[in-house]
């Protein structure tokens, strides 16, 4: 009988070193890492030439229970198991048959159920999988667990990152898992041979300079030199093959800059070292330094307004006003860094 809910981790552990149970039912919004555990059962439940006769993968909207649980039901033919993955499994008709197959799964079999959303957990079959099989909500991280996702990620491809770069790529990215996969493979065929990855290289990937990009705009900001940061995004515009775009990832990195000094202003006060307070905020403990200085030119007032501008910006960009990408960012960068005190 299962317990209390699993980790991503843990289940990531477990697949990785072929510890399978018979049953797992997964749901949430995280797609992403419902695929990469869906990707990690096949590459190491099954050698690649048995899965012709031992892997199916089927779609609840496509499929009925009792054509599924047949499949489930089966044996492997000339291997140790046999997988069965549902997708979307809360749209299949007569799912409520798996509460009955929960409690008796196939042995032989490893089964793994998804559901792209949560689903009333009190009601069969949901309510019987959460007592007799493997289960786990797969929740979306947050921004304080971006740099440490970023840093495994890249570890696990068997290359270093340094803090700089981490930092650099959770600001740019958010806390979009799909997109960051594709900045670290570009990051990767960026360097070459080399194994360690800087941050030079993530500005210079991302077909930024050192001296003219998002992350040296946010400084310039940070330190209410305006005329650094209106030149800083007018040179990020001009070189954007799609302006629109580049202004609202601009909007974005901004947005969670500000978050951050937010969050900083609330631990202030609080007896806790630099790396636990930059832990919490989700700040590299090699930028906590600036961070903190940054606070004593904005305070809570300022972050507030700080905010209400970029919330405006967001607006005229998504369509919310007809004027051209450049002057929404110079307004912008008039209120955020113009006049200290003043954003």
């Amino acid at each position: 009988m299962a317990g209390g809910g699993l980790t991503y981790e843990q289940l990531d552990t477990a697949f990785r070193h072929r510890n399978f149970k018979p049953l797992y039912f997964l749901y949430g919004d995280e797609r992403f890492l419902m695929d990469e555990l869906q990707r990690l059962l096949i590459a190491n439940g099954l050698e690649e030439h048995e899965r012709a006769f031992n892997l199916d993968i089927v779609y609840g909207n496509e499929s009925d229970a009792p054509a599924v649980l047949a499949l489930c039901a089966s044996y492997p033919v000339m291997a140790q198991r046999r997988l069965v993955i549902v997708r979307e499994f809360d749209q299949m008709r007569d799912n409520q048959r798996f509460a009955a197959y929960a409690e008796r799964p196939n042995p032989t079999a490893t089964v793994l159920l998804l559901c792209g959303k949560k689903p009333n957990l009190s009601a069969h079959p949901y309510r019987g999988l959460k007592t007799h099989a493997e289960w786990a909500e797969i929740k979306p991280l947050y921004d304080i667990q971006m740099a440490g996702w970023l840093q495994k990620r890249v570890q696990s491809l068997g290359y270093t990152i340094t803090p700089e770069a981490v930092q650099m790529l959770a600001d740019y990215i958010g806390v979009n898992l799909q997109a960051a996969v594709g900045e670290i493979n570009k990051l990767i065929a960026y360097i070459g041979d080399r194994r360690a990855i800087t941050g030079d290289d993530v500005v210079r990937a991302s077909g930024q300079t050192r001296e003219f990009n998002v992350f040296e705009l946010q400084r310039a900001i940070g330190e209410y030199r305006y005329s650094d940061a209106l030149r800083t995004s007018e040179r990020l515009l001009r070189q954007a093959s799609n302006r629109r775009g580049e202004a609202l990832m601009i909007v974005s990195v901004l947005t969670s800059y500000f978050t951050k000094l937010w969050k900083l202003h609330g631990m202030q006060g609080r007896s806790t070292n630099d790396k636990e307070i930059a832990a919490r905020v989700g700040i590299s403990p090699y930028f906590i330094k600036e961070y903190q200085q940054t606070i004593r030119r904005f305070n809570r007032n300022s972050v507030e307004n700080a905010f209400a501008s970029l919330l405006a910006a967001d607006y005229e960009l998504k369509g919310g006003s007809g004027r051209e990408e450049g002057l929404v960012l110079a307004l912008l960068m008039r209120r955020l860094a113009g006049t200290p005190g003043r954003a």
